[in-house]
């Protein structure tokens, strides 16, 4: 968490939590292809190993603020797993805690979809993509 994302009531912004998600969403899965340099290697090389042309989209984010996110010198927890894998699109959800108390405080999911750049349409997952997702529908993932 950083200071800037505090608002006047001194918890974290609603839409400091959409980045919040957005980070672990990228830590978990990889960036998009092309953005930005190496760094640190995502547990499953999912955004950014998708051919030319492939967009990764979300499609909507649905957020449940279970009880304020307090400003804390020290990162939030936060724990995520892959949910409904379908024929074009899947599911990542997500649960933010204190990283003092250990309360949830966020639950939420993004649903997400591979598009063509030039034409706009939704792909399909393909075999390799559905069997990155499968270890993490078994079981949370903590970032």
């Amino acid at each position: 968490m950083r200071w800037g994302d505090m608002d006047a009531y001194g918890h974290i912004n609603n839409v400091q939590i959409v980045r919040i998600l957005e980070e672990a969403r990228i830590a978990a899965f990889g960036p998009p292809r092309g953005a930005g340099l190496p760094g640190i290697e995502p547990q499953v090389s999912l955004f950014n190993d998708v051919p030319e042309g492939t967009l990764a989209l979300v499609v909507e984010h649905k957020i449940r603020y279970v009880r304020t996110l307090e400003y804390r010198n020290v990162p939030a927890v936060v724990q995520l797993w892959v949910g409904a894998v379908k024929g074009a699109s899947f599911d990542i959800h997500y649960l933010v805690q204190d990283p003092v108390t250990g309360e949830d405080c966020v639950k939420a999911s993004s649903h997400l979809a591979f598009v063509d750049e030039a034409t706009g349409r939704v792909l399909r997952l393909t075999p390799e993509q559905k069997a990155k997702l499968a270890p993490f529908a078994a079981a949370r993932q903590t970032h």
